[in-house]
């Protein structure tokens, strides 16, 4: 639903608290809204089938300025201890969101170079780099560090998993996008996948 509210500040900016980039999409206001529940679906989808408790996942599009819109989204998962999600499965998940966005521009004949590139799901790369770094594992932007992963190859991991997933994917971003907000154990009805437990054991 659009609306004339700014989001909450937490939509708007990135883990360090940095404002988020916009980028023009050369979209419609409802094609790009269905990109970011694309968007959205490929981070949860890939959450559920890495073992994260997923505990919603959302689009919000408001007015922001005369005759624009903008559109956002989040999706929240959780569990125990970081350390408990492997990491490269949770990186995979990182990337999910952008490629995921990308496979919707593909298959609904809107794919251009220049809407591919406006794609790059970069404050989610970051947030991986950062959130791996945390536990000692080094993920490298353009090369691969000595005892870890590149970005591209986490890239393809997810794509793989995307590829094999896309009919749950695509489920949940339809349904997102008429439903603005799904819960983790709405998205695991609708996909056939487990939510697993939320952390302290409760469903």
């Amino acid at each position: 639903m659009l609306t004339t509210a700014v989001p909450d500040r937490d939509l708007l900016v990135d883990h360090r608290g940095r404002p988020r980039a916009g980028v023009r999409t050369g979209l419609t206001h409802d094609q790009a809204l269905l990109g970011t529940a694309f968007h959205e679906a490929g981070h949860a989808v890939l959450a559920l089938v890495h073992g994260m408790h997923l505990v919603s996942s959302e689009v919000v599009a408001w007015l922001s300025g005369p005759g624009q819109s903008t559109v956002t989204g989040r999706t929240n998962f959780s569990a125990a201890r970081i350390e408990d999600v492997h990491p490269w499965r949770f990186a995979a998940q990182a990337a999910a969101g952008s490629l995921a966005q990308v496979r919707y521009l593909m298959d609904y004949g809107l794919w251009t170079p220049e809407r591919a590139a406006a794609c790059p799901g970069t404050h989610d790369r970051e947030q991986a780099v950062d959130v791996l770094a945390g536990m000692g594992y080094r993920l490298g932007i353009g090369h691969v560090p000595p005892g870890g992963k590149s970005w591209d190859q986490v890239r393809g991991m997810a794509w793989r998993r995307i590829n094999r997933l896309w009919p749950q994917i695509r489920t949940v971003a339809h349904a997102m996008h008429e439903n603005t907000k799904l819960t983790g154990e709405q998205i695991a009805a609708m996909t056939g996948l487990t939510n697993p437990p939320a952390p302290g054991g409760a469903a």
